[in-house]
């Protein structure tokens, strides 16, 4: 007896993924990298080999040969990217973040020379802490609260993570220790 078994034949589909440019938004290959620019405002990503891309009737067109788990995975989080600085170039996203101080009052101040937050008199320290601020990143610092504001979410995000970790408390009890300073407001969600 014989069996004879046809083997469906497996075409290999590709994924495609646009990112469209609002007006006054250019975008440019260099190399390894896409470049989203308005004005003197520049965004830069890089781009996996595996990803082709193209730019074409004001759109970002990516396109990939294979369309597997890791292909969906990595063109899905590079659209992500360029629609966020797409938007982040339309209009800047803002964090909040909020100085909290129960037992020792603490002084904030931006060194605009060195880019850095100095948090004087934390938990009555005689050193003061000194915290990074990324490039792009517009800070206003109030009473009580910080304002960062940027065209680079990941930037913003970077910096508002560093103010917060860079007041976290260690080696005591967070109960009675609450100060510090805390992210309140980010792009989509408001923490009450």
């Amino acid at each position: 007896m014989h069996i004879s078994i046809k083997m469906a034949e497996k075409k290999i589909v590709g994924l495609t993924n646009e990112v469209e440019l609002k007006s006054g938004i250019s975008a440019k290959i260099d190399g390894k990298e896409i470049i989203i620019e308005k004005s003197n405002q520049r965004i830069i990503r890089k781009v996996n080999p595996i990803i082709n891309v193209v730019i074409e009737n004001n759109k970002i067109i990516l396109k990939t040969k294979k369309s597997g788990r890791a292909e969906k995975r990595m063109i899905g989080s590079l659209a992500a990217h360029l629609k966020n600085a797409v938007m982040g170039l339309e209009e800047p996203f803002k964090y909040k973040l909020q100085v909290s101080n129960v037992h020792f009052p603490m002084t904030l101040s931006h060194d605009k020379n060195s880019n850095e937050i100095i948090v004087k008199n934390f938990l009555g320290e005689k050193k003061d802490r000194k915290i990074k601020i990324m490039d792009n990143v517009n800070v206003k610092l109030n009473k009580d609260t910080i304002e960062l504001d940027s065209f680079d979410i990941e930037n913003a995000g970077q910096t508002a993570a560093n103010i917060e970790k860079g007041t976290k408390v260690r080696f005591r009890d967070r109960r009675i220790f609450q100060d510090g300073i805390f992210i309140t407001e980010k792009p989509g969600r408001v923490f009450l």
